[in-house]
């Protein structure tokens, strides 16, 4: 079935101009097919989404100065924007400038020349009374841009209408494009252009209008720098009337280090909803400027790139919160914002390039042990608001003495019912209020009354459809899995009601009687793939604890009944049809282990995904996507019956993960993926993955909405779900691995609310027969400024809505234009926060972004390096592109973030230190080959994987003790795994990479061992992946903030 495909409207006119805005299209949300029933259209997407950058202070060869910022009230300028067209699914062309836009006004930017007498460059300045400091990193030494002197006051000169290409690392963009009927003009998009390995130059992006062509790159102008004895602030405007500063500007000690600058910032106090009171806003920005490379295609010298921002501290993952000023938020860990900030206007939000929305995670884990509250109204039912039904909360009001109270999300007022009272305090706040969890706590769990169920809860239920064809039993899958299912019988939830069943097939489908007065298992075999039936269809799936000998029995046989068997075939899709006629009267989780590429019967597919020349062309989204509608509706039709898909897939040849995974993908599964799979190696990984699956803790049966205050609402839904209404996500089965991402957009063009709340509420079956809701809340405030949306913006939960937005892209469009984006909404968000600077202070060659998005370029290069997105045909397989993006479609934050930018060691120092306290950690590495040292061993972990990489000059001994003598003596390290040996260093390695795995123990890390120089298997386990380093055509980190720096300061 076809699913809907949104188109966003265009932007409503706003009040605000800035040269350097344009309005942003959005990525193309992904297909979803709809479960029967109304049918609402999708709702349009926001706006593109933006980077961050490093702070920089105390670079080599830099030095640092203060400087102070003072925004323009409401930071928004009065000029007129343009409305662009609504945006359709196809692929357009770039603004073109139009001539009939008034040129910008306001001050140049530039570098600051100081006073006679006064302060040189590199010398702090103190800011005027009441603002913050700011860092700049200055150069030294190295070209700069030129300087010519100049008044005072110095106009914006217009924005250019010729352009020049500035060369860096010889890539050069298309020309410009004329206006067409095809490519309109007046509305952002991607330009089709060549396939190229990576991202290099971004087409920029320019203010719609008509007539003219589009500058790509702006010639640099040089603006005139002030004349001695005038201050660095520049006069502001607000409201017509201006506004300075005077008198002397006192010199603070000088800020020696990165660490110094930081203490040295003051923290910003944390924003209330509203507009400031009086005439000039009394916040302060605070922002970080970066020089880097003064000279277009060349690398300043006095760069050290080693002292650029990257999260080598496992604080950098976690996420921020409000509960400074909202203490009865929920955790960041369950519901996370791009921005802790909600824009009050469509102007402003049109204003922020960044994605705006959340991710929700409302299973993770609780760590040391913490408990959600549970709450049972028991027979009075539970507290919810009439109207909106939003759940009872810490932010509602009581009033009348108690009697009512005041939904906070409609504002309605509900009565409370008499069981439910509770006198008032003098405050107006109930007197029982911190005993009970649900007006105390932002999570709680509602134990759900009878009219919350349409059945009596379901039993938890596994079925296994196994692949009992040649190549499974070559790769020891099966004696494996048959193994691991047994060893996790006794830690099935659900116990004593966990139902379990069992059917294999090859060009047959086999059937297994499981009866509980059988002694042995009774298979039954069904050769008719066209159409297949359900012999004895009441004893194929039984009651674990009756049947427990049997289905023993069963598993101790699988392996050597099919030992022999020669058969290639794979009747996949008769053999999943079979399952879902077993399951339908139940639903639950069916876990697919195949290995052969599907060759008989309906859902057979062929091979695809082989052919190099279709990258670069408009059918290359074709192999990403599945090629036979039957696995899209049998998808729908699994969801319909509360049936979960998690699929098991093991090959070295291609087996269609595209077309496989469309059934995680819509049925909330997820999916695994063992390429080249053997027993003997990856035993251990396929064993705890499934076990795993099997035994922790699942919401079965459940439904997601998230509701939110007047005035905004959800539009797009990202992740492996349903879409059963225009809101309501169901999710047959969930667990606390999966997180699901959502963009949020504006109802009214402006709100009039200072705080927005915003409730997560998942209703599901718990394992022991109880349905359950679990709800979460949380208050964001409402804000007017621009900079108070960067301020408290999260990097995290941008950088995992981006990495959503981009694969579904990959989904119809070129993985080139899926890059492209991402690199444009970096660009055109660092545009818009340097425009609120533009005007105060002399920013000529600088890179300037807030402290919350120091580390949002560097993920968005390793985003646009990942194997879901990076390169074309040779860069990766397409079934492990295709599992990575299922995959990066489910993972938390957390875990997205280490696979971006995973952690690199130095293993040999560690483990020679001897006995250590138990304190000592791994010291985590620039991603960088630059930092690999021949003469030692080094440990890569993405939290997916170990890669132990041994130099070329270690010493023997040493390989030897670590690995085994095998290990020392072999040029080829492929297929040996890490055993013990017997000594004191092989022994504190495996103590090692245990604790590691025990940290996130949703994968398990299967070890690989490689030799420096060992080729290919040097470049694809771990040189590709080292995202700071140029290799294969893309740019490395440096070159990628040279690339920003040119394209942002683009007019």
């Amino acid at each position: 079935m076809q699913p809907n495909r949104p188109v966003a409207p265009g932007r409503p006119p706003s009040q605000q101009y800035s040269p350097f805005s344009v309005p942003g299209s959005a990525s193309a949300t992904a297909s979803r097919p709809f479960l029967p029933g109304p049918t609402q259209p999708m709702r349009p997407e926001q706006p593109p989404s933006q980077p961050v950058y490093p702070p920089g202070a105390s670079v080599q060869g830099f030095s640092v100065h203060s400087a102070s910022s003072t925004p323009l009230a409401g930071s928004e300028q009065n000029y007129p924007r343009a409305t662009p067209p609504v945006r359709s699914n196809g692929p357009v062309a770039p603004f073109q400038l139009s001539p009939n836009l008034p040129p910008p006004r306001g001050g140049a930017a530039s570098f600051f020349h100081p006073a006679p007498g006064g302060p040189v460059i590199g010398q702090p300045i103190m800011p005027p009374s009441g603002s913050s400091a700011v860092q700049q990193i200055a150069p030294t030494s190295g070209p700069r841009l030129p300087l010519v002197a100049s008044s005072a006051s110095v106009p914006m000169a217009p924005p250019p209408q010729a352009a020049s290409y500035m060369s860096l690392g010889g890539n050069f963009p298309p020309p410009p494009i004329q206006s067409s009927s095809e490519y309109p003009l007046g509305r952002t998009s991607l330009i089709p252009s060549s396939a190229s390995p990576m991202p290099h130059s971004v087409n920029q992006p320019h203010q719609g209008g008509q007539g003219g062509q589009v500058p790509f790159f702006a010639q640099r102008t040089s603006f005139p720098s002030p004349q001695p004895g005038i201050p660095a602030q520049q006069h502001l405007t607000q409201q017509g009337g201006p506004l300075g500063y005077a008198g002397a500007v006192p010199q603070p000690p000088m800020l020696s280090s990165y660490m110094d600058a930081q203490k040295a910032r003051a923290p910003p106090s944390y924003p209330m909803a509203g507009p400031p009171a009086g005439g000039i806003q009394g916040l302060v920005e605070e922002f970080q400027s970066l020089s880097v490379g003064s000279v277009p295609g060349s690398v300043d010298a006095g760069v050290d790139p080693n002292l650029l921002p990257r999260p080598l501290d496992e604080a950098d993952l976690e996420g921020t919160s409000s509960s400074s000023i909202y203490v009865s938020n929920c955790l960041p860990r369950h519901l996370r914002f791009t921005t802790n900030a909600i824009p009050n206007s469509q102007s402003l939000m049109a204003r922020w390039h960044l994605p705006l929305g959340a991710v929700v995670h409302p299973l993770a884990e609780a760590p040391n042990g913490e408990e959600i509250p549970v709450v049972d109204f028991g027979s009075s039912g539970i507290v919810r608001c009439r109207r909106c039904r939003t759940y009872v909360n810490p932010y509602v009001t009581f009033t009348d003495g108690g009697r009512r109270w005041r939904c906070n999300v409609c504002s309605l007022l509900n009565d409370v019912a008499g069981e439910y009272f509770a006198p008032l305090d003098i405050n107006g706040r109930r007197r029982d209020a911190d005993e009970r969890p649900e007006l105390s706590k932002g999570s709680v769990e509602f134990v759900a009354p009878t009219e919350y169920m349409v059945r009596p809860p379901m039993p938890p239920l596994y079925f296994f459809l196994i692949d009992v064809s040649l190549s499974s039993i070559r790769n020891g899958m099966l004696k494996v899995a048959a193994e691991t299912i047994k060893s996790s019988l006794d830690k099935l939830p659900g116990f004593p009601r966990t139902q379990i069943g069992f059917l294999t097939f090859d060009s047959a489908l086999h059937f297994y009687n499981l009866k509980s007065s059988l002694t042995q298992p009774q298979m039954m075999v069904v050769a008719d793939l066209d159409d297949p039936f359900v012999p004895l269809p009441d004893d194929l799936l039984v009651n674990l604890s009756d049947s427990r000998h049997v289905v023993e029995a069963l598993l101790d046989s699988l392996p050597s009944m099919f030992e022999e068997n020669t058969n290639i075939e794979s009747a996949f899709g008769p053999a999943l049809k079979a399952a879902f006629m077993v399951m339908s009267q139940l639903g639950g989780k069916l876990l697919i282990f195949q290995s052969t590429l599907p060759s008989l019967g309906f859902g057979r597919l062929k091979l695809r995904g082989d052919d190099p020349r279709i990258y670069g062309t408009d059918k290359e989204h074709t192999i990403r996507i599945a090629e036979d509608p039957f696995y899209k509706q049998m998808a729908a039709d699994l969801t319909k019956y509360q049936i979960a898909v998690n699929l098991y897939a093991f090959s070295d040849r291609y087996t269609d993960i595209a077309s496989l995974g469309t059934l995680a993908k819509y049925t909330g599964g997820e999916v695994y993926y063992y390429p080249s799979f053997h027993a003997n190696l990856y035993k251990e990984k396929f064993s705890h993955e499934l076990a795993r699956d099997l035994t922790r803790e699942t919401a079965w049966e459940a439904v997601m909405r998230i509701r939110c205050g007047k005035g905004v609402r959800f539009t797009t839904y990202h992740g492996h779900f349903m879409l059963r209404s225009s809101d309501l996500l169901a999710l047959p089965a969930v667990d606390c691995d999966k997180a699901f991402a959502m963009q949020l957009t504006l109802e009214d063009t402006l709100m009039t609310t200072q705080t927005v709340y915003f409730q997560v509420a998942l209703l599901y079956t718990s394992s022991s027969g109880e349905r359950r809701i679990r709800v979460h809340t949380m208050a964001v405030p409402v804000v007017t400024d621009l900079g108070e949306m960067y301020r408290n913006a999260d990097t995290g939960a941008i950088i995992c809505l981006l990495s959503r937005l981009a694969i579904e892209k990959t989904l119809s469009h070129k993985l080139e234009e899926a890059r492209h984006v991402i690199q444009l909404r970096i660009v055109r968000s660092l545009q818009e926060y340097r425009n609120l600077f533009a005007v105060q202070h002399r920013l000529s060659g600088r890179l300037i972004y807030p402290e919350s998005l120091k580390l949002l370029p560097l993920y968005g290069l390793a985003l646009c390096k990942s194997l879901a997105l990076r390169g074309g045909f040779a860069d990766a397989h397409i079934d492990e592109r295709s599992a990575a993006g299922f995959n990066m479609m489910i993972i938390p934050i957390k875990k997205l973030l280490k696979l971006l930018y995973p952690s690199l060691s130095r293993l040999d120092e560690y483990l020679l230190k001897g006995e250590d306290d138990g304190k000592a950690s791994l010291q985590r590495l620039v991603l960088s080959a630059e930092r690999l040292d021949p003469r030692g061993a080094f440990l890569y972990d993405d939290g997916f994987r170990f890669v132990l990489w041994l130099g070329k000059v270690l010493p023997a001994e040493f390989v030897k003790n670590l690995l085994g003598v095998e290990a020392a003596n072999s040029p080829d390290l492929s297929k040996l795994p890490v055993i013990e040996q017997n000594n004191e260093l092989s022994r504190k390695l495996l103590a090692t990479l245990k604790t590691l795995r025990e940290r996130d123990p949703a994968f398990y890390q299967h070890c690989y061992l490689l030799r420096q120089g060992e080729q290919p298997r040097e470049g694809s386990l771990l040189l590709f992946n080292l995202v700071e380093d140029q290799i294969a055509g893309t740019s490395g980190y440096v070159e990628w903030l040279l690339q920003i720096q040119r394209q942002v300061q683009q007019k």
